[in-house]
């Protein structure tokens, strides 16, 4: 809540009414508040989807697994010898995979899906 005077009375009179109603709205980043995840949230779907990636190597490779750079742009990366696509990139190219990373503020979900399921109609 500004506390900058405001000269038109109508105007701070909305204003007045939208500080009343606010309490009734939490704020939606309120629970990404103390999440290590919380940055991830602020940045724009395209940077996401890049973090995302990462991410899951990062986590992959923490566990042992090898993880590769894709030698074509037919997959984002080669995991174990197989060609991983995530979520944002489902399409027909040549993969085996769909990895699909979740985040809550405090938890996290992976899916690996084979291409033949996600392709299903």
């Amino acid at each position: 809540m500004s506390s900058a005077p405001v000269p038109d009375p109508e105007v701070a009179g909305l204003i007045e009414a939208a500080n009343s109603l606010q309490a009734g709205y939490p704020d939606p980043d309120s629970a990404w508040r103390d999440s290590s995840f919380a940055w991830i949230k602020a940045r724009p779907s395209r940077q996401v989807g890049v973090i995302g990636e990462r991410l899951v190597a990062a986590w992959l490779e923490s566990k042992g697994l090898t993880v590769e750079r894709s030698p074509d742009a037919e997959c984002d990366r080669v995991i174990q010898g197989k060609r991983v696509d995530r979520f944002q990139q489902i399409r027909e190219q040549n993969y085996n995979l769909v990895i699909c990373l979740g985040l809550s503020p405090f938890d996290a979900h992976c899916w690996v899906i084979p291409k033949a399921q996600v392709l299903e109609q």
